[in-house]
């Protein structure tokens, strides 16, 4: 039993690093339409009012977030980099460093799904009601350097991206949950060894 449990341990920690990674990547990408888009109708950085396209402000917007979204994604690798520098991938037995790894990833994975999904489904509304999209094909179509694009594919991909991370998450408690259980048989078979040792010693 404890040979198939371990090997849902070593499943559970790759893909919390795996999942994490896929963060970091999404992280990088997400705004690759809205800035194909928007980024060359502001006409002066230093005064965003300055558009060829009424709304396209959104892109400066998510700029702190994307920001921070990267630097917390690095932050979630760390953490599941953290599940294999306490052996928690391949320990038989769990000490308070594997609860506390695991405990910090599970929370951190469900706070980066949660507060990204709040966050980014807030700047695709913003997206889609504010920009002028009528605007932004007549000038799509002038120059070049602007991308007409009503698409949100990328950033409701964050979907998948928290699917996947909450998966890891599910089966690293799973396994913690195995793990206790399987703990706990041992040492009540332990003792029920001593005891019935004690008897026959007797």
């Amino acid at each position: 039993m404890y040979k198939k449990q371990l090997g849902l341990q070593k499943i559970a920690c790759y893909l919390a690093v795996i999942s994490s990674a896929i963060w970091f990547l999404y992280s990088m990408g997400m705004i690759t339409d809205i800035y194909d888009a928007l980024y060359y109708t502001m006409q002066n950085p230093n005064d965003l009012t300055e558009t060829l396209v009424p709304g396209s402000i959104v892109y400066y917007d998510m700029q702190d977030f994307n920001k921070l979204f990267t630097n917390a994604s690095i932050g979630l690798i760390l953490l599941g980099c953290l599940l294999f520098l306490t052996n928690t991938h391949n320990r038989r037995k769990y000490y308070i460093g594997n609860y506390v790894s695991t405990g910090l990833y599970c929370v951190a994975s469900l706070g980066m799904a949660i507060w990204s999904h709040i966050q980014i489904s807030a700047f695709k509304t913003q997206f889609l009601e504010t920009v002028d999209f009528e605007a932004l094909k007549t000038w799509s179509e002038m120059f070049t350097s602007i991308k007409y694009t009503e698409s949100t594919f990328l950033l409701d991909l964050h979907l998948a991206v928290a699917a996947i991370s909450i998966l890891s998450v599910a089966v690293m408690v799973g396994n913690l949950i195995w793990k206790i259980s399987l703990m706990r048989g041992e040492q009540q078979l332990i003792a029920s060894s001593a005891e019935t040792g004690k008897e026959a010693v007797i």
